[in-house]
C-alpha cells in the first residue's frame, strides 16, 4: 500500500478515490476521522485524510493520474465512459457507482 495523495477534506479524498477507481485502481481513503479533531490536534499531512492504493505496482499509473487531477486535467476517459451493470444489464452514465434499478455495485475498472 502506498499513499499517493493529502486532501484538504475527505470529500475531495473520495472524489480522487473514486477517479482512480475508474481507472481500474483499487484505492482507500485513510485518516478521514482526523478532520473533525481540526484545532484539536496539529494539521499535518499525517492527520490530513489521504488517498492509498493497495497494488504498489499501480503506484506510477495513480501518481501520474493524481498529478493530472491537480492540474485540473482529469483524463478524458475518467470523465465519461458509461458502463452496463453485471447484475441487470442496465447501461448507466458514467457518474453512477451503483446500479439505480438493482443496487449492484459499479465493477472497478468500469
Amino acid at each position: 500500500m502506498k499513499r499517493v495523495y493529502v486532501a484538504r477534506h475527505p470529500l475531495e479524498a473520495h472524489l480522487v478515490k473514486g477517479l482512480l477507481e475508474a481507472e481500474g485502481i483499487e484505492a482507500f481513503v485513510r485518516g478521514e476521522d482526523l478532520f473533525g479533531a481540526r484545532g484539536e490536534v496539529p494539521v499535518t499531512s499525517e492527520t490530513c485524510p489521504s488517498v492509498w492504493i493497495v497494488d504498489d505496482d499501480l503506484f506510477e499509473k495513480a501518481e501520474e493520474f493524481v498529478l493530472a487531477y491537480s492540474r485540473g486535467q482529469v483524463p478524458a476517459r475518467a470523465k465519461s465512459r458509461s458502463w452496463r451493470c453485471p447484475r441487470c444489464d442496465e447501461l448507466l452514465e458514467p457518474q453512477f457507482t451503483e446500479c439505480w434499478q438493482c443496487g449492484a455495485t459499479r465493477p472497478m475498472g468500469r
